[in-house]
């Protein structure tokens, strides 16, 4: 699946004015972790975490900077940090550099970013960096609920293996407890034990007959004693 089929489309944004205890109403209302800013045209200009408004709760407590460590810091990281921290309005919190993803990314994809980013959320795109919708972890873990689709010829496949194992199941001579039918692109593959030579014809027999096969190839092999007989002393 890809962004646009898994992202949300009804995306609660803000734009870049909003005052920051209104964000935080948002973000505790809506049930989300971040939220996109956008301008008229809902041109993406950054987002909103978390992470950003508990930012400033974690900097009140933090001992203001010794003359030292000033010397070696870098000025303009430090008056970036201050304005995120003490900042009132959405423009001087939120995160600039953001993460985004188009309309057709794939599900693997989305995910590696975010494994990758620590990030929770993806904004997605178009051309013009309008915001279409928003894709979260959440929405990812669908795909892994929803059953990948199934070509003609792997439904195929599957109705030639229920057959011939439907088939074998009627037939006394017919041990299906210890073989296995694989059937790829109409090519039956054998797998496990036969109880005789003459039960391995007979299971070849029957398989090469079923309608739709194309050929078979045979894997199996003698039943060991221990299955045969059971094991000594029991």
């Amino acid at each position: 699946m890809i962004a646009g089929e898994l992202m949300t489309r009804d995306v609660v944004a803000v734009p870049p004015d909003m005052p920051v205890p209104t964000i935080a109403r948002v973000l505790a209302e809506a049930r989300i972790s971040a939220v996109p800013v956008t301008d008229e045209g809902d041109h993406l200009l950054g987002m909103v975490a978390e992470i950003d408004l508990l930012r400033r709760l974690a900097e009140a407590d933090r001992p203001p900077a010794g003359w030292l460590a000033s010397i070696f810091s870098d000025a303009r990281s430090m008056a970036d940090r201050y304005a995120r921290v003490h900042g009132l309005r959405a423009r001087d919190v939120m995160t600039r550099e953001v993460t985004t993803v188009s309309e057709d990314a794939s599900a693997e994809k989305m995910a590696r970013l975010m494994e990758e980013k620590g990030i929770r959320s993806l904004p997605v795109i178009g051309p013009d960096r309008t915001l279409r919708g928003v894709v979260s972890r959440a929405d990812l873990l669908t795909t892994l609920l929803t059953p990948a689709p199934r070509s003609a010829e792997a439904i195929e496949d599957e109705r030639i293996r229920k057959g011939i194992m439907a088939a074998l199941r009627r037939q006394p001579w017919a041990d299906v407890h210890y073989l296995t039918v694989e059937v790829k692109d109409g090519v039956v593959r054998l797998h496990g034990f036969h109880n005789s030579p003459e039960a391995q014809r007979a299971v070849r027999t029957l398989a090469e007959g079923s309608e739709g096969v194309r050929a078979v190839k045979d894997h199996t092999r003698p039943t060991p004693p221990v299955y045969r007989y059971g094991y000594e002393g029991m």
